[in-house]
């Protein structure tokens, strides 16, 4: 089983400031193709902004993206693992609470994040086959934002 440490290595954290504006956050997160963002004050993970929180706390309650903070509308109930997690793990904590991404912590700092799609493209044993399967059916199944 590979930890989380394996899985993200070389990938950039992308994060920005709670004091941005949604508008900006989304154009952020549209520029580097990614569904979720960490929100970091002075360096300490606060929460994280994702493509759900957009449906459902901007678009479906009428927020002008404009005038909104992420900090008022970002997800600050999220799933912090150590890097030496390993990645069967944290994709069944993930896949418990209904979430996409998990962030990879080493106290106090965030040094990296994994999404669902990377837990399935990274599950490498056979005993996990099963829970890759679901979780290709999860990404599969939803809409291709890409197209």
């Amino acid at each position: 089983m590979r930890q989380i440490g394996e899985i993200i290595e070389g990938h950039p954290l992308f994060h920005v400031p709670p004091t941005a504006s949604v508008r900006d956050v989304a154009r952020t997160m549209s520029d580097r193709n990614i569904g979720a963002i960490a929100v970091l004050d002075s360096g300490k993970l606060v929460g994280i902004f994702s493509e759900r929180d957009v449906l459902t706390r901007i678009v479906a309650e009428g927020r002008n993206p404009d005038d909104t903070r992420v900090d008022s509308v970002m997800t600050k109930d999220i799933i912090v693992a150590a890097p030496a997690t390993t990645s069967t793990k944290r994709f069944q904590k993930m896949h418990e609470r209904s979430c996409g991404s998990s962030r990879r912590a080493r106290r106090p700092h965030v040094v990296g994040m994994i999404s669902i799609r990377d837990a399935a493209s990274k599950v490498d044993d056979d005993a996990n086959a099963r829970k890759q399967r679901s979780c290709r059916e999860l990404v599969t199944n939803s809409p291709d934002y890409e197209t």
